[in-house]
């Protein structure tokens, strides 16, 4: 039977979006870079606001990838 390993690495992102594009452009950063992407956690949000008014959205992402063999 074979055995899968995974690494997991945090990583964050931020957009002046949305939470889900903050999200999505970090997946899409992290396959650029990491192989056998398999899956993320949102660890945490946060806003950034100026004068009242939310200005951009970040997250950090927890993604985890499966080694080669």
């Amino acid at each position: 039977m074979a055995t899968t390993v995974a690494r997991v690495t945090q990583i964050s992102s931020r957009s002046e979006v949305s939470f889900e594009d903050a999200v999505a452009g970090g997946i899409e950063r992290a396959t650029q870079t990491l192989r056998n992407v398999q899956g993320a956690w949102v660890k945490e949000q946060k806003v950034e606001v100026r004068e009242g008014r939310i200005t951009a959205y970040q997250v950090m992402l927890e993604v985890t990838f499966v080694l080669d063999d």
